[in-house]
């Protein structure tokens, strides 16, 4: 239990040598929790002894100066390591990667990088000097074609320059593909080094000029030799052999999923009679059973090309599990050949709880771990700085211990709010799962999916009727 819920006094006082033995227990236990390895069998919590300094430390930062002000404590988890006390260091590398997979494609202009990198250059030449180098996933206002080679770009920094067009994409849908190819129906390129524009639609004609190679026209008119361009406020012909067709490049992203997120809560009695029928019976209907990491490896090949999962599917997300019912669970799932998705709430992981050993369990058998916050506190009724900390220090945890990516949070309750949201997308999550009954959602709603709370009360018509969208 982390600091922060010592707040929660009773009505009765309580000796000042209380809350120090309180918050020794409480601190050492978040510690001791993060350890990620699994001590001897015979050690126990009881073994650990705490010095008159450790006393006398905690004393100062409960009890603060000697009028009997409080100090402020801020809840922390030491990570191994570090310097000094803090929140835990994750790795966020991912955060502007999961942001671009959650952003919709809306905005009018709005493109994005689908190479690995892309250098931003004062002019549309190669030669030209870098102004910046954007990465995959970035995005910016395409203020328009130079030529079919190079955009002219606008940054969210307000900065301008030049990229070239093989490596952005305009994120679109399907509903949305025609419109956008229509924006560029009778605009071609020079398909050549350079293009000669004559006076006449003859080939003897006087010559007026020439297009340089990549240029973009649109011709007043067409036919199978020639075609008709303005030019320098008059009209000439170009052989229309060397002209193609532009189109920018257009990746197409699902926008909206009809995917059901069935959440099983196995601290209610009865609840693993209740999980063997209805997977029996979801495997009998031919139900494609997901994990959360299923569905982020779908998501993040959708950023390169158009791909879908299986119709009549559904996410498994498995919580309430304890040290007594977490292996059980893990050898009902295995007999019926499903993988599910583990949401662990890590203040009950440690040697007299779900043990490492559990953890790397689920995870060799195929499961997905991910997590359900630290202490189970509803994250709405939380400071920004105990959200972030639940948050960071439970992904921490998971992490260290399984030795998997975290990026799946169900908010214990069903707790989200815009507020949470936020929080949770700068902790280095790309999923959040709250309680709402619904089995369809928007890309950008990746944060707050809603799930249906399955109850031992509910059948397996019942499941299926949610899956069939019937319910």
């Amino acid at each position: 239990m982390p600091p922060y819920r010592s707040r929660r006094r009773s009505r009765h006082p309580v000796s000042n040598r209380s809350v120090v033995a309180f918050l020794l227990v409480a601190c050492f236990g978040i510690l001791f929790a993060g350890c990620g390895g699994t001590p001897p069998e015979e050690e126990t919590a009881e073994e650990f002894a705490f010095t008159e300094d450790d006393v006398a430390r905690f004393r100062e930062l409960v009890m603060g100066d000697e009028t009997g002000t409080s100090a402020t404590l801020t809840p922390h988890l030491v990570v191994e390591g570090s310097e000094e006390a803090g929140p835990p260091v994750l790795d966020l590398s991912q955060v502007d990667s999961y942001n671009a997979v959650r952003s919709g494609t809306s905005g009018e202009d709005v493109y994005r990088v689908t190479n690995t990198f892309v250098n931003v250059r004062t002019a549309p030449q190669v030669t030209a000097e870098q102004l910046e180098r954007l990465v995959k996933g970035d995005a910016f206002t395409v203020m328009g074609f130079h030529d079919a080679a190079w955009a002219h770009i606008r940054l969210a920094n307000g900065r301008e320059g030049y990229v070239s067009t093989r490596y952005i994409a305009k994120m679109t849908s399907e509903e949305k593909l025609a419109e956008e190819k229509a924006k560029f129906d009778g605009q071609y390129f020079v398909n050549f080094g350079f293009l000669n524009i004559r006076k006449e639609p003859d080939a003897e004609s006087e010559k007026m000029g020439e297009l340089k190679g990549q240029a973009i026209v649109k011709p007043l008119s067409m036919d199978q030799v020639w075609a008709r361009i303005p030019f320098e406020g008059k009209e000439g012909y170009v052989a229309v052999q060397y002209l193609k067709p532009f189109l920018p490049n257009f990746l197409v992203r699902q926008e909206s999923y009809d995917l059901p997120v069935l959440h099983y809560r196995m601290d209610q009695e009865g609840m693993q009679d209740v999980l063997v029928k209805h997977i029996g019976r979801l495997k009998q209907e031919g139900v494609n059973i997901m994990t959360f990491k299923d569905f982020k490896d779908l998501l993040i090949r959708q950023e390169d090309r158009d791909v879908r999962f299986e119709p009549k599917s559904v996410l498994l997300g498995i919580s309430g599990l304890t040290a007594t019912n977490v292996k059980e669970i893990s050898d009902i799932l295995r007999a019926s050949g499903v993988r599910a998705t583990f949401f662990i709430q890590t203040q009950g992981v440690g040697i007299n709880g779900i043990t490492e050993q559990n953890l790397l369990t689920l995870v060799a058998n195929g499961h997905d771990v991910q997590s359900a916050g630290h202490t189970g506190d509803d994250l709405r009724s939380l400071t920004n700085a105990q959200v972030d900390l639940e948050m960071k220090q439970s992904r921490k945890l998971l992490e260290q211990m399984a030795g998997r990516p975290v990026h799946a949070i169900a908010y214990p309750s069903g707790g989200v709010n815009e507020r949470v949201e936020d929080l949770a997308a700068g902790a280095g999550y790309l999923f959040g799962v709250g309680s709402s009954p619904f089995r369809s959602f928007e890309r950008s709603q990746l944060l707050r999916m809603p799930s249906y709370q399955i109850t031992s009360s509910m059948s397996e018509e019942d499941v299926l009727n949610i899956v069939n969208g019937q319910e």
